[in-house]
């Protein structure tokens, strides 16, 4: 029996239930095994830019790389929300092009939403893609698409002036009709003060347990990072040395001659 799908009013409905966990996806594949796995959220992150394309920063990733990596995750689930990531300056020049631009990863990709990164100043942008039929995810705290005037990635809230502004964000975010918002990268007791200043849930990045839900880079989950791994970020699987050490005795056989073997090769 097929599981219901999740609609960004499920994943509303939520709040207070007790938490949930997302992850992010790019491919078909990697899409497939976290829908089978019965998470309801899978975010299309530009995160992509650097665990896909080899980018340092997310800025570099365009439209229609995303667009591409949506698609692919869209005919990968079956019952997860899809949320495609709007890349850097895909969104902050107007309304007018954030409308197009969430529209196309809706109607071309097949996602059933999109995030976009900023507080209350981002309210009106929100409110406009709500009203035209397009549920947003919102993202505050580190916001890594403003990574150059941050100065970095850094955490963000731990100046008491910081996190006031930080809880007005989320609910000018709510206010706007964002049905879940992102928290990146802040001390753990302001995640759990901006979890409690919203009704819609929060879904916490290195924002500690508080938050209602939980969402980390899949590659950072399956030790396909590298080295670099965030330190809010916990390996569940080492496949990465997995996959290395495949590749090695797939190597040795056929340098041996042991691979293809009589059961790998067509009679006559």
């Amino acid at each position: 029996m097929s599981t219901p799908k999740w609609t960004a009013d499920r994943i509303k409905a939520l709040k207070g239930t007790g938490r949930f966990a997302c992850l992010t996806a790019y491919d078909f594949t990697t899409a497939r095994w976290v829908d089978e796995a019965g998470l309801p959220l899978v975010l299309v992150g530009d995160s992509l830019a650097s665990a896909m394309l080899g980018f340092a920063t997310t800025l570099p990733v365009t439209m229609d790389q995303m667009l591409h990596h949506v698609a692919a995750v869209a005919r990968g689930v079956a019952s997860a929300l899809v949320v495609a990531d709007m890349p850097f300056m895909s969104y902050q020049v107007s309304t007018e092009q954030a409308l197009a631009n969430a529209g196309r990863f809706v109607k071309e990709a097949g996602a059933d939403a999109v995030k976009l990164e900023g507080g209350a100043f981002r309210a009106d942008t929100v409110r406009a893609l709500v009203q035209n039929g397009i549920p947003v995810l919102g993202h505050i705290g580190l916001t890594p698409q403003s990574l150059r005037q941050m100065g970095g990635y850094k955490v963000q809230g731990r100046k008491h002036e910081d996190a006031d502004r930080l809880v007005a964000d989320a609910q000018a975010l709510q206010a706007a009709g964002a049905f879940a918002i992102v928290v990146e990268c802040v001390p753990g007791d302001l995640g759990r003060a901006l979890t409690e200043a919203v009704s819609v849930p929060t879904i916490g990045i290195g924002a500690g347990p508080g938050c209602d839900g939980q969402v980390l880079v899949t590659h950072d989950l399956l030790g396909l990072s590298g080295q670099r791994v965030p330190s809010f970020a916990k390996r569940y699987a080492e496949l990465g040395e997995q996959m290395k050490q495949a590749f090695l005795a797939y190597k040795a056989e056929v340098e041996a001659g042991d691979f293809p073997a009589a059961e790998h090769t067509y009679k006559t």
